[in-house]
């Protein structure tokens, strides 16, 4: 049951994620064409006048290079919209696009829009990760006064997860093992919500989904992150951290379309959920990964509910850390986290991953007739976002 200002989500959509290589099936792309192709994929499937659209929120990390300026403006141009659509491009980190959404939804809940495009793009091979920095100190001299030894990144992170987690090196790659057997499970129930890419008319799937993974395999990997500096710093630490138990390197683009239950009525568009509720915390920067368990209590806390009147759960496996020990922070069993895979087996494409994450959220709820979903997700400085869905 809705009421009329409710934020609804009508669709979602996105492109198949591939792997941020050279060699990868959407490297050849431009990110701006990429997030174009979701922006009219929405409107078109929707039979919806792009003219009536208030706003284009997208979420975008590395705004280098291609990514510069405002690519979300930009797409919607490419798109062919209207010029009298405006757009903005966000940076929440890791869940810049999750961001969007909420964004989009406090908007639209406050009367402010009725129309509302969320959405989020990352090209990882044609825009390097940390490109934007290129040596320049981005911190300042005042961090190091409040964080001696200044702030780390989110590997090195994820390996203090480990340790003050009591996380073992099997744990992790038994769990990434999983993701992967799980995403490729779910391939027909991505379906739907899986667009082709004019450009890649080969890529039907998610380049990233490697079906035969078995955690007899990763326990092969090497530890990415081992630094003299670093175990001189942190003493604690015993190097879990592989390529296989992290996301990988992903090009991609999502968008959701929503708008007012309202508007939607009157358009004649069925609503697919709503939102709910939405939180965005900031956490320690050290152990910045672990924003996700105090996000989710918020969010819990705001909509008046518990971890058991919450059907499903997506937790962005940043790494496997992560996700490993918000299930024992929060005491929610693995059979109702990331049913479908996770960021591990699908890609981590920064800037898109909350509008992918909600999509295949959605999709799992539809699938599973389940109710209501909640998603997390970790983001550099120690944020993070939480938002719960319920499937209409």
């Amino acid at each position: 049951m809705t009421i009329p200002r409710d934020a609804v989500i009508v669709d979602v959509l996105r492109t198949p994620v591939g792997k941020g290589k050279k060699e990868g099936a959407l490297s050849h792309i431009h990110p701006v064409t990429l997030l174009a192709e979701v922006l009219s994929g929405l409107v078109e499937r929707n039979g919806l006048d792009p003219a009536m659209i208030d706003d284009v929120i997208g979420g975008c990390v590395t705004k280098a290079g291609e990514q510069a300026v405002n690519p979300t403006r930009t797409a919607v141009l490419a798109a062919g919209f209207p010029l009298s659509v405006p757009a903005t491009t966000i940076d929440r980190q890791c869940g810049s696009s999750q961001q969007a959404v909420s964004f989009a939804a406090h908007a639209i809940t406050a009367g402010a829009a009725d129309i509302v495009i969320a959405c989020g793009v990352e090209s990882m091979s044609r825009v390097p990760m940390h490109s934007d920095i290129q040596g320049a100190d981005h911190l300042g001299p005042r961090i190091k006064d409040r964080f001696p030894g200044g702030l780390i990144g989110q590997g090195l992170s994820a390996e203090l997860v480990c340790s003050r987690w009591g996380l073992e090196r099997e744990e992790l790659d038994a769990y990434s093992a999983t993701s992967h057997q799980r995403a490729a499970s779910a391939r027909q129930a991505f379906a739907p919500d899986l667009m082709s890419v004019t450009d890649a008319p080969g890529l039907s799937v998610d380049e990233t989904i490697r079906p035969a993974t078995t955690a007899e395999g990763l326990a092969t990997l090497k530890p990415s992150f081992q630094s003299s500096a670093a175990a001189e710093r942190f003493s604690e630490i015993t190097w879990k951290i592989t390529p296989g138990n992290s996301s990988p390197l992903s090009d991609g683009a999502a968008g959701v379309l929503m708008m007012s239950a309202a508007k939607a009525e009157q358009l004649g568009l069925s609503p697919r959920a709503r939102i709910h509720a939405t939180a965005v915390v900031g956490d320690d920067p050290i152990v910045m990964l672990m924003g996700v368990v105090p996000a989710t209590r918020k969010v819990l806390e705001r909509a008046r509910m518990t971890v058991d009147d919450i059907d499903l759960f997506e937790a962005n496996e940043a790494f496997a850390p992560v996700p490993l020990a918000w299930m024992r922070d929060m005491k929610v069993e693995h059979e109702r986290l990331n049913v479908h895979g996770g960021a591990i087996a699908l890609g981590h494409p920064l800037g898109a991953s909350g509008a992918r994450i909600l999509t295949t959220l959605v999709g799992a709820l539809e699938h599973r007739r389940a109710r209501f979903g909640l998603q997390t997700m970790c983001e550099w400085g120690g944020m993070a976002n939480a938002t719960i869905v319920e499937r209409i």
